[in-house]
């Protein structure tokens, strides 16, 4: 019986032998024809023992790939080579397609097998800086074999939807309007600051960086080995990187003594100069990218330069003053993002009040408004997202109407009497006071402590980090329960009849060291049971009370 063959689409990254995989050299060892184009056999030629190599010109894609498939066909295990990644812009389709115009199927056929690589878009924008954080897109401008007007179409649909994009292929030595039309539509909708990045032969002997503009990258040297990724309307230069931020949001809570910000949510100007200034709730345009400095130009603090009219703003102006009339309607194509602030913050009525007020709910409406969100919880707080510049005057509004506010996240909650309504005179004060010193402050992970105003207990407070319950004058307090899971349990009871004037030092002391010693993202019953010991209380397994039947899945 024949040998049944095999084809290796291979996809061998940039061609630096540090970015090819293991399975692609793998590939590469087992074939017994090379089949590629001259230019990236000759990159990955010290990695094959094949007996044939087969190597062609830059047009001849499906040449090739007709090859492979006679050679598999007759007993042959084949690969195919593309750099970067075979299914983009590499030789995977079309090998599939000369398969599949042969009745090919995958149970009969013969094997294939798709080696993936590091693309272009992956491999330059490691070596620009972090130019590729949002959503991103890759054009060919090779027009080879895709009609150019298709081509154009694309790239003034991702320049309007403001994507960074990748352009592969951008010129050859006969084929050099594409670039200079590509550049003419991006700039119909980007400004020509925007920067661009261009790498030439990413991680090989040759490689060429540029930091340039959109309206200055034909100035630059650009061929068939370049990769040219065109930055979107936030992205800057900084430092001799190009960067974009990771969306167009910067979500922020309540203060920053109350809950410093993580890595994705901060709001500083120092740490984004991009972003809205928080004092003038404007956005910053006194930075501007230089592709020489390779930085942010900053103006003097001392210097309050006013606000400049656009060119086109200037040009609209005299069109009216010649025309006799006081405006002339103009569109602009220019796309340019803003940087979107959502502030997020909790408010309730307060610590055991579940009432809302008439004017509470207008004022909600009114601070919320068509473009923010609010979440009721269940633990009586409203969770809001409010698109904003002014935190400030939302906050003051809010407490105008006399809601309890506080910050999102990994902080310190707290929920009282779920049943009554704060009746019980002799306790509540107490909740008022852990909420008015402890609510809010920054955790390793969210922590709840629920407060029980009688011996009823009916809020169940025992199913929260932290229970506490007032029984004949006196506290009861729980801590550790785990609320949620197969394995979900009630909180140790560490402490009976506690004198009230001990009540808030003790859950002051237990937060404080949960605070200094848990791992981020820590839970309280995690880290009770991990350190067996909080203060002088010591860890008892709650969960092993209960006989937990095997789930039906078997796990």
């Amino acid at each position: 019986m024949a040998q049944k063959g095999k084809i290796f689409v291979v996809g061998f990254g940039p061609g630096d032998f540090k970015h090819i995989t293991t399975r692609a050299v793998e590939a590469l060892q087992q074939s017994e024809m090379i089949i590629g184009y001259k230019t990236y056999v000759e990159l990955i030629q010290d990695l094959v023992s094949a007996k044939s190599i087969v190597s062609t010109g830059m047009t001849e894609e499906v040449s090739r790939a007709q090859e492979a498939v006679r050679q598999a066909e007759a007993g042959s295990i084949v690969s195919v080579i593309s750099s970067g990644d075979a299914g983009v812009y590499g030789m995977a389709g079309l090998v599939y397609e000369v398969l599949i115009e042969l009745g090919w199927t995958e149970a009969t056929g013969i094997e294939v097998e798709i080696v993936p690589g590091i693309s272009a878009i992956n491999s330059c924008a490691s070596i620009l800086g972090a130019p590729i954080m949002h959503d991103a897109c890759t054009i060919s401008l090779s027009d080879h074999l895709t009609p150019w007007n298709l081509i154009a179409k694309r790239v003034e649909a991702a320049a309007m939807a403001d994507f960074v994009i990748a352009l592969y292929n951008p010129k050859s030595g006969r084929r050099t309007r594409q670039i200079v039309e590509a550049q003419r539509i991006l700039l119909e909708y980007r400004s020509p600051d925007t920067p661009v990045g261009l790498v030439k032969s990413a991680y090989r002997e040759r490689q060429e960086v540029t930091m340039t503009t959109l309206a200055e990258m034909l100035e630059h040297d650009i061929g068939m080995l370049t990769t040219v990724i065109i930055g979107n309307s936030s992205t800057f230069f900084y430092d001799n990187k190009m960067i974009t931020p990771r969306g167009y949001q910067r979500k922020y809570t309540l203060g920053e003594e109350k809950q410093p910000l993580r890595p994705h949510q901060r709001l500083r100007e120092e740490n984004e100069p991009w972003a809205m200034n928080q004092e003038t709730g404007t956005a910053r345009n006194d930075f501007t990218a230089d592709p020489n400095a390779g930085r942010f130009n900053k103006p003097s603090i001392a210097a309050t330069p006013k606000p400049k009219k656009t060119a086109l703003e200037m040009a609209t102006a005299a069109l009216a003053m010649v025309k006799g009339t006081s405006a002339v309607k103009v569109t602009p194509k220019l796309v340019q993002q803003k940087i979107e602030s959502i502030f997020e913050l909790a408010v309730s009525p307060g610590v055991a009040n579940k009432f809302f007020t008439p004017q509470q709910m207008m004022t909600l409406a009114e601070v919320v408004g068509e473009e923010g969100t609010m979440e009721y919880t269940p633990d009586h707080q409203i969770h809001l997202k409010i698109p904003t510049t002014v935190p400030e005057q939302i906050t003051e509004k809010l407490q105008e109407v006399g809601f309890l506010l506080a910050p999102i996240g990994d902080v310190l909650s707290l929920k009282a009497c779920d049943f009554c309504y704060g009746e019980k005179a002799d306790s509540i004060p107490y909740a008022e006071e852990i909420q008015e010193k402890l609510g809010g402050i920054s955790l390793p992970k969210t922590l709840n402590i629920g407060f029980n105003g009688c011996g009823m207990a009916c809020y169940r407070a025992v199913f929260d980090d932290i229970g506490i319950v007032y029984r004949k004058s006196k506290f009861d307090v729980f801590i550790g329960a785990k609320p949620v899971g197969r394995t979900a349990h009630a909180a140790q009871p560490v402490v009976e009849g506690l004198e009230p004037e001990q009540l808030i030092p003790l859950i002051t002391d237990i937060i404080e060291e949960y605070k200094a010693n848990a791992h981020p993202n820590e839970r309280l019953f995690k880290y009770f049971k991990r350190v067996k010991k909080i203060l002088h209380f010591t860890y008892q397994d709650m969960s092993s009370k209960i006989k937990v039947e095997p789930a039906p899945c078997g796990d």
